[in-house]
């Protein structure tokens, strides 16, 4: 995990995508923000590119593949696996079931999206500095 790498956000909602990015503009966060709409496009990303990337967050539901099948992916594929960036969930699905399902797999976190700009960034806050202090395989 590079802690200086970049944040890839899979979302397809537009407003959010504009929330998260007054929020990293707000908390002052030095990486890069990358946002991707489909799982397929951040995949591609992940396969090609030679950063180490800090975090992914992700939407579960999304164009053309989901933010489930995504991580199914990264977990089957052994290059991706041992890249060892920190995935999780943001996401407005309230489902043990579906909660059940992620940490199945190798997932690091799932939340569900708070509502208020002000809960939304302390949300996001709070998973940044886990992150920034969490010993890793890559650091």
């Amino acid at each position: 995990m590079a802690k200086t790498g970049p944040i890839l956000i899979l979302e397809d909602d537009h407003d959010d995508r504009e929330i998260y990015e007054k929020i990293f503009a707000s908390l002052g966060v030095k990486n890069e923000v990358r946002f991707f709409e489909g799982g397929d496009d951040l995949l591609r990303y992940l396969q090609v590119t030679l950063e180490q990337p800090f975090i992914i967050f992700s939407d579960i539901n999304l164009p053309r593949m989901s933010g489930i099948e995504l991580r199914r992916i990264i977990d089957a594929d052994p290059f991706l696996k041992k890249k060892s960036i920190p995935f999780i969930f943001l996401t407005t699905i309230e489902s043990k079931e579906v909660v059940e399902e992620v940490y199945e797999m190798t997932a690091q976190g799932y939340f569900v999206k708070q509502y208020l700009l002000s809960d939304i960034e302390k949300q996001i806050k709070q998973i940044l500095d886990y992150w920034k202090e969490c010993k890793h395989p890559n650091s």
